[in-house]
């Protein structure tokens, strides 16, 4: 069961967070949301269908994110595993937040991935610096 959140990259995307990435449906973004991987996103947790955050809500859940970036010349793809968790409520309303750690809040999208934001290859992050467009797919399994 998949949700899909298209977005774009914005210049003062850094991607050095250690503990988390993220993707925000506000148009700005400044030098110090070093966890954040892209601006304008067209759907927030809030949007999600029923089934998908029922689907996620459990240790046993196995939750895939895939990150495809498009230039036009070249695409870039990075899957961050990790898993649910019976507080994940997907309410959030303005962006979604994948967690190396456990904390859960209304913004989170996954707990335990396998990396967060400093994770991503340097060529992904440079073309979400310029301005390149995003496409998150999360899959439940």
């Amino acid at each position: 069961m998949d949700e899909v959140i298209r977005a774009r990259g914005h210049e003062h995307v850094r991607a050095e967070h250690v503990s988390t990435f993220e993707v925000t449906s506000d148009d700005w973004l400044t030098p110090a949301g070093d966890c954040i991987l892209a601006i304008e996103a067209d759907r927030t947790p809030a949007d999600f269908a029923d089934e998908f955050v029922d689907a996620c809500q459990t240790h046993d859940a196995t939750i895939a994110v895939t990150v495809t970036v498009e230039t036009g010349e070249q695409t870039y793809e990075q899957t961050v595993r990790g898993r649910g968790h019976p507080d994940l409520t997907f309410d959030g309303d303005r962006s979604i937040v994948f967690r190396t750690s456990d904390y859960v809040d209304d913004r989170t999208g996954m707990v335990g991935a396998d990396h967060a934001a400093d994770g991503f290859d340097d060529e992904l992050v440079a073309a979400l610096a310029s301005g390149a467009d995003l496409t998150l797919t999360i899959r439940v399994e």
